[in-house]
């Protein structure tokens, strides 16, 4: 089938008329958007069948012969199934919270107790039985 745009009159004389959507991505800038379109089946007075692709009450070109990027005017796209530019900023806007940014952590100084195993200023050495001590059952 031939496209034929640009035409006004044939608006009402369409045989049929397909809903179709698409994701954008161009391959040059990566900027993502999403069309709809009405195809518009029409047969000529020679019986010859032209489709014609409108987007918001305007007939346009079709978006499969020649693709064109809205932000950089680029060539090379990527056409998906509708719904694929949506979703992955839906996605990113789940992965994105206004947590604070890291910085340097204060660990707060406990002062040493008095009487600590090992005499004044001596570490403890835990074991993990020294932690594991309040949970162990007493038998009785």
């Amino acid at each position: 089938m031939s496209e034929i745009a640009g035409q006004t009159g044939l608006r009402g004389t369409a045989t049929a008329v397909v809903h179709e959507s698409y994701s954008f991505a161009c391959m040059r800038c990566g900027h993502g958007w999403e069309q709809s379109y009405e195809i518009e089946h029409h047969t000529d007075a020679d019986g010859q069948q032209f489709v014609l692709y409108v987007a918001d009450g305007r007939i346009v070109p079709s978006p499969l012969r020649s693709p064109r990027c809205q932000n950089c005017d680029g060539h090379v796209l990527r056409i998906m199934r509708a719904g694929q530019v949506s979703s992955v900023r839906q996605a990113g806007a789940r992965h994105q919270h206004d947590a604070p940014l890291a910085g340097p952590v204060e660990v707060p100084r406990v002062p040493a107790a008095e009487g600590a195993a090992g005499g004044g200023g001596t570490q403890h050495h835990w074991h993990l039985s020294d932690l594991l001590h309040p949970f162990h059952r007493k038998a009785g």
